[in-house]
């Protein structure tokens, strides 16, 4: 679990770079799942690293802080679906129109959260 885990944690922060470095590429790769079978797979993917992230805690660098998070994306995970697709894409416009200074700065926390985790999660 914990090769997982990290997998998606540079996977959070490569998506962090992309952002950064192209705010118009991450919009468009998040309006990807902006469809009733993006949601699920949003909500899968969450489960699945929140899971993993839980299971690789007592491994850690950070065993509480790690398994506290892994068990708010399993939260967030289960939530997913019941967001809603018109309020997902209410929530993706606006964050969108907020310009690509807003993208970017949400893309540092991406880029340093994914890192951090990859971190916590190394021996």
């Amino acid at each position: 679990m914990t090769v997982i885990a990290i997998a998606l944690s540079l996977a959070i922060a490569a998506l962090g770079l992309l952002g950064l470095f192209a705010p118009d590429r991450l919009i468009g790769t998040v309006r990807a799942f902006q469809r009733p079978g993006g949601l699920y797979v949003a909500a899968g993917v969450r489960l699945i690293f929140g899971g993993a992230l839980y299971l690789a805690a007592d491994g850690s660098r950070a065993p509480d802080g790690v398994r506290l998070l892994g068990m708010l994306v399993i939260v967030a995970g289960i939530a997913t679906p019941l967001f809603g697709l018109e309020r997902y894409a209410r929530l993706l416009d606006w964050w969108a129109a907020q310009g690509p200074g807003f993208v970017r700065a949400w893309s540092v926390f991406a880029l340093l959260l994914g890192l951090g985790l990859g971190y916590a999660l190394t021996p």
